[in-house]
């Protein structure tokens, strides 16, 4: 009993079968290699969209706090309105020394440590806006908030000047 092979024949040939194609890969213009790649890309631009974003929030980020805005243009307004003559300023009567702060500007105070560090400057309307007065504390350029107003001061022969207040 013999029994026969498929796709070979009787006198040993063999014959050749029609290859399958798949019906799906021969009218599909897509490949895994396109769609993998189509991915990739997308993948990549959503993280330049996440990375960069911050960037472009970054200039209007402000380390310094909203009340500490607000107490800063507080305190500017209090100077300036509590002066007899309007925006002209006697800087000995109308800014406190440095031990009234608390008390004149209600500074948050406990057993005699004041908290919030405040610098009322009074500079030149200029370029190089050379500082007049400084009363407070010393600002070294750190990150503060801050609030300008324009007066005339009597004694110091600046007309304008430029009130800066510096809460940190």
């Amino acid at each position: 009993m013999r029994r026969d092979r498929t796709g070979t024949e009787r006198n040993g040939s063999r014959t050749r079968r029609q290859r399958t194609v798949s019906i799906s890969l021969q009218n599909r213009g897509q490949t895994t290699q396109d769609f993998a790649i189509g991915i990739g890309v997308f993948i990549l631009a959503i993280a330049f969209v996440f990375s960069f974003l911050p960037t472009i929030l970054t200039p209007f980020d402000s380390s310094a706090s909203g009340g500490q805005t607000a107490q800063a243009d507080r305190i500017a307004d209090h100077i300036v309105n509590d002066s007899e003559d309007g925006n002209e300023l006697d800087w000995e009567e109308d800014v406190p020394d440095e031990e009234d702060f608390a008390g004149e500007f209600g500074l948050r105070e406990s057993d005699d440590i004041v908290y919030d560090r405040v610098n009322v400057t009074l500079e030149e309307f200029e370029t190089d806006q050379e500082t007049i007065a400084d009363s407070g504390n010393d600002y070294d350029d750190q990150s503060a908030a801050s609030s300008s107003r324009t007066v005339s001061e009597t004694d110091k022969d600046c007309d304008p000047c430029r009130l800066v207040v510096r809460v940190w």
